[in-house]
């Protein structure tokens, strides 16, 4: 089937981190660090070796500190080098140097996280585009954002990413409601239940942070800001807008392969440090060495 190449993504980065107060008043979760970079680092080199490096990044007033790391900063760089600290140097200009256009948009309008996908709009044009959220992080030998826009180069039709999932935990999660399996890990979708109850849940996938979406989806997003503006009632959700058109239009949902941490969460942002720890090239040998010494001889009344 001939697409329209994916060449611009959209990353929502406004919301407050709520889950992770109270670190999170003064530190955008999406600076919190995984391994050496900060998470929202992880999701900008995620699009870039896919292939996608024009980039929207829509933030509050509360985000400078997301678009100061993305910044030059020749006084920070001239100071290393000054001092012989090439290695830093580079790490930091690496940085600037990720071959992304990036674009700064600030979130306006009625609460919910199709808001920014509207902001963003205007830059967007008709093409499709990528939507990843900034907390996640994926491993995996092929980039999420490009089995993406494999399935997507496929079946011309929105598609989502999906996980496996334990059953118990639908009520966290946007949960497809499967029509059918059409092979490659690529399923027909109807819809999405957002956080059914464990015995509701249609299917036993997760809908995670990734997205390919089309311009109908969009104009779906638009109509209803219009409607809230209207109304003030309500809000504006993703979620809702893929449920609208795939009422009358084929939506696809594709089955990951790779390993998933929503950092966003207390225990997953946890996991999603020690798994880069233990993968850390030159501290990772003795850190799982630490590890297993310190079960062995745990206190759990040692609190830090």
């Amino acid at each position: 089937m001939s697409t329209t190449p994916i060449r611009t993504a959209v990353i929502p980065a406004a919301g407050l981190g709520t889950r992770l107060l109270p670190f999170t008043k003064a530190v955008p979760k999406e600076m919190l660090p995984i391994g050496d970079m900060p998470v929202i680092e992880h999701t900008v080199r995620e699009l870039v070796a896919s292939g996608i490096t024009d980039i929207t990044i829509v933030v509050s007033g509360r985000k400078d500190l997301v678009q100061q790391h993305f910044r030059p900063d020749d006084d920070l760089l001239l100071q290393l080098t000054t001092a012989g600290k090439d290695e830093l140097a580079a790490a930091v200009r690496a940085v600037v140097d990720l071959n992304a256009r990036i674009s700064w948009v600030y979130q306006d309008g009625p609460y919910g996280n199709g808001t920014p996908i509207v902001n963003a709009a205007s830059r967007l044009g008709s093409e499709p585009v990528m939507v990843l959220w900034p907390d996640d992080v994926f491993v995996s030998k092929v980039p999420r954002a490009q089995q993406l826009m494999d399935a997507y180069a496929i079946t011309g039709a929105p598609v989502l990413a999906l996980m496996p999932m334990d059953p118990a935990d639908a009520p966290r999660y946007g949960v497809p409601i499967v029509e059918k399996d059409q092979g490659g890990g690529r399923l027909l979708v109807s819809g999405l239940v957002e956080k059914p109850k464990v015995e509701d849940a249609p299917s036993a996938y997760a809908a995670i942070g990734g997205y390919v979406i089309t311009a109908p989806i969009i104009a779906e997003l638009e109509q209803q800001t219009h409607r809230w503006y209207e109304h003030r009632k309500g809000e504006v959700y993703l979620t809702d807008a893929i449920n609208a058109h795939a009422a009358k239009h084929p939506v696809f949902g594709q089955v990951l392969e790779g390993t998933w941490w929503d950092t966003g969460s207390r225990l997953d942002y946890l996991k999603a440090q020690i798994a880069a720890a233990f993968a850390h090239r030159e501290f990772g040998p003795e850190l799982r060495q630490f590890a297993i010494d310190l079960g062995a001889h745990a206190d759990p009344d040692a609190t830090i």
